[in-house]
């Protein structure tokens, strides 16, 4: 059964934890999403969530309507589910943190992180270039930010779903759990769009409620549909050739690789990781 210090201590951090962290300037919602981290990591020594009939959801939100305080839509989700945030703006992030897809606000404007590419400059300092996207008008522009600076990340919801196939630029998806199909724009993937198989477990990301960005696995298996041959006669073969993929990429692979092998592809970089 859940003691009296239990009850006691997770019925002050539902008053005071919101207050605590919209003093250090977050939002109420956001301070509330804190709060229900908090509270899960609480629950894996407390029984009562275990034993609650309706699942730790339920508890959560029993606790805090004693509290007086109303959860939000998705507190269940966020019970069920690794924690996540969705504001509008999030956290104070380095230069030095950036990292392809990040998205962050500058001069008034939301922006995404399409290339990021970190450099030193001797006495200047290090420094990185980045190439971001701006979400409302799709403009590309090139900035510079030093390793030191302090930038405004922009947290964004993501959605898994089911490749299913293309119509022209257009990529049709599927919802997992409703079966909902929804079309997107196949630009959303960038040169990811290549490794799109039927089937497929992709991500978007969301924000103001419209997708912005959409990712691949990391890693996939291709086929070889054509490899140049090894030639023969030299001691030192290459270390790498060509091979072309099922999907019409061409990618650099050990010259021990031969057409009609299934090998595993980054997704990232388009390299060659190891043999299917």
């Amino acid at each position: 059964m859940l003691g009296f210090a239990h009850i006691v201590a997770i019925s002050t951090a539902i008053r005071f934890l919101p207050r605590r962290e919209a003093a250090r300037g977050a939002t109420p919602t956001f301070a509330m999403q804190i709060l229900c981290r908090k509270l899960l990591e609480a629950s894996r020594s407390l029984p009562l969530f275990y034993a609650a009939p309706r699942g730790r959801a339920h508890a959560i939100a029993t606790l805090a309507a004693a509290s007086r305080w109303a959860p939000p839509a998705g507190a269940g989700s966020l019970a069920a589910a690794p924690w996540a945030a969705t504001q509008r703006r999030g956290a104070k992030m380095l230069g030095s943190d950036v990292k392809l897809g990040n998205v962050i606000q500058r001069r008034g404007r939301i922006y995404q992180v399409i290339k990021a590419q970190h450099s030193h400059q001797g006495r200047g300092g290090a420094t990185i270039q980045v190439e971001l996207r701006d979400v409302d008008t799709g403009n590309k522009i090139t900035e510079r930010f030093r390793t030191d600076e302090a930038l405004e990340r922009v947290f964004v919801e993501e959605k898994s779903f089911t490749y299913l196939y293309q119509e022209g630029d257009t990529v049709m998806l599927m919802e997992p759990e409703t079966f909902e199909q929804i079309e997107v724009s196949k630009d959303l993937f960038g040169k990811a769009a290549a490794y799109l198989k039927d089937e497929m477990k992709v991500n978007l990301q969301y924000f103001d409620g419209r997708p912005m960005s959409a990712t691949v696995p990391p890693r996939v298996t291709c086929t070889v549909v054509e490899a140049q041959p090894n030639t023969k006669g030299l001691t030192a073969q290459p270390q790498y050739k060509r091979v072309v993929l099922d999907n019409g990429l061409t990618v650099l692979a050990p010259p021990f690789i031969e057409a009609g092998e299934k090998i595993v592809i980054s997704t990232v970089d388009d390299s060659y990781m190891t043999r299917a």
